[in-house]
């Protein structure tokens, strides 16, 4: 199994991801939507040059062909968006694949995929997601992680997502999560390098 951070940075532009990397984040997903493909192109290559900086995760949102255009090391896939059987053969055993979950069910079909992790959320609501899932609480992810142990199912490590803050993060590892991603609890803080390393702090990466 690949490795998986335990911290993950959903962002969209190159000047956020440094400040991320500064701050000790090595996971960075950029995610773009309803822009041409060339531009999506230019800013994923600005941040590959940041990811190489500073020996960082690159995971490209939704677009396996830019994903292979800009060398990135991995994709991460929406429910909406090509299946993980597609997408691996296409990218190979060599790239992450990363899978959106929104509910229990989700996860128990995902588990048997050629993927590497699962993005379950939302934890609560968020202004950076269209089209927003019902959210899961605490209390959903905890029932989610006891009836995956009951059915003894095996599953890729599972990230937190939606609306997650630092003050969260204990509680979510304890209720079963592999880790967390985040966006506006780093992007949108005063200083987004400090707020990384206090996030990493807390997830003890």
């Amino acid at each position: 199994m690949r490795q998986i951070s335990k911290l993950h940075f959903i962002t969209t532009s190159a000047a956020l991801a440094e400040k991320a990397c500064i701050g000790g984040i090595d996971w960075i997903q950029l995610r773009l939507k309803n822009i041409p493909y060339a531009d999506y192109y230019a800013i994923a290559a600005e941040v590959k040059a940041v990811c190489i900086e500073f020996g960082a995760t690159l995971i490209i949102n939704d677009n396996v062909a830019l994903a292979l255009d800009v060398n990135a090391d991995g994709v991460h896939l929406g429910k909406q968006d090509m299946a993980p059987e597609m997408a691996r053969a296409l990218i190979g055993s060599r790239l992450i694949i990363g899978s959106t979950a929104n509910t229990l069910d989700d996860v128990i079909k995902l588990s048997g995929k050629p993927i590497d992790y699962i993005g379950l959320g939302p934890y609560r609501f968020t202004s950076t997601k269209q089209n927003l899932a019902p959210i899961l609480g605490l209390d959903g992810y905890k029932k989610i992680f006891d009836e995956l142990r009951e059915e003894g199912i095996l599953h890729p490590p599972i990230i937190g997502i939606g609306g997650i803050t630092k003050s969260d993060v204990g509680l979510l590892l304890a209720a079963g999560l592999y880790g967390v991603a985040v966006s506006g609890a780093v992007a949108n803080a005063e200083d987004v390098t400090g707020a990384a390393i206090a996030l990493k702090n807390s997830i003890g990466v």
